[in-house]
């Protein structure tokens, strides 16, 4: 909803924190008055949240959510965020989406409300619901459904991207990449970081290439489940510095968008990790 953890952590305890002033003796359905109350929070946040974003040194991405992963874990929590978490290339599409509209599309698509209860929490018919998700699915291009997400398949890919940045592999970078993919670095001002979307694979490879001759692959990257999808995060001094991540193609066989997060505003949750180095 909020595209911020610790925005998400402020509405969670301001909700919790209400709720058990109320009488719940009085409440029939704690799970939909909790719904309803965190969507209305949301709701109230994305105003000033909209105004940051406006004000905002380049590009804004949403803070990742990292679980280290060695590609192999059969760990039932790691698996449930892998398949039930909204993906980070989900969720810099939905900022494309106005406040009610994205949680309109979230409430329907990823906990699946029917629009009849959706109505309810936002106050607004069912039919309006309805035509809300539609438009959202419209801007969003979700309108047909996505190839089933092969989470082995794309943590090879990454990790192939990531050896090929971190040698200057060019030839690899570009059977990898699209050839209109697009590179999204946020920095906020606090970080170096492309200030526009770097557009196309010839200077996306420019941009990693500039990396690696200054060195900023030497502490190698630790594999990461970032949002539910495959992912890296690079060292510095052992503490995380960089979060990569990615967008495939419909048939999931290139890269179409590198997502790129250096603010260290956004990493602070972000923990280190001991690890065997890639």
């Amino acid at each position: 909803m909020l595209g911020s953890r610790s925005d998400a952590e402020d509405v969670v305890q301001e909700v919790f924190t209400h709720y058990f002033q109320l009488d719940q003796d009085k409440i029939e359905h704690s799970k939909s008055y909790l719904i309803r109350m965190t969507t209305n929070h949301c709701l109230n946040l994305q105003g000033s949240a909209y105004k940051r974003k406006e004000s905002y040194v380049g590009e804004w991405l949403p803070e990742p959510s990292v679980l280290y992963d060695d590609g192999a874990s059969h760990d039932p929590a790691l698996l449930w965020d892998k398949n039930e978490t909204v993906t980070y290339a989900m969720l810099v599409m939905l900022e494309h989406l106005g406040p009610v509209e994205r949680a309109v599309f979230l409430l329907r698509e990823t906990l699946s409300y029917e629009y009849a209860e959706i109505g309810d929490i936002l106050g607004k018919s069912e039919a309006a619901c309805r035509k809300i998700n539609s438009r959202a699915k419209q801007k969003l291009h979700a309108d047909k459904p996505a190839p089933a997400f092969n989470h082995e398949r794309a943590g090879a890919m990454a990790q192939a991207f990531i050896k090929a940045a971190e040698t200057g592999n060019t030839e690899t970078l570009l059977s990898i990449l699209t050839e209109d993919a697009v590179l999204l670095s946020d920095g906020g001002g606090k970080a170096r970081s492309a200030i526009l979307p770097i557009t196309g694979r010839r200077r996306i490879l420019a941009f990693f290439a500039g990396l690696h001759r200054k060195g900023r692959f030497e502490n190698g990257f630790l594999p990461a489940v970032v949002n539910g999808q495959a992912g890296m995060v690079l060292l510095s001094e052992q503490s995380p510095h960089m979060i990569l991540t990615f967008r495939w193609d419909k048939k999931g066989e290139k890269i179409e968008a590198v997502y790129i997060v250096v603010n260290p505003e956004k990493l602070k949750h972000v923990t280190k990790r001991n690890a065997i180095l890639s």
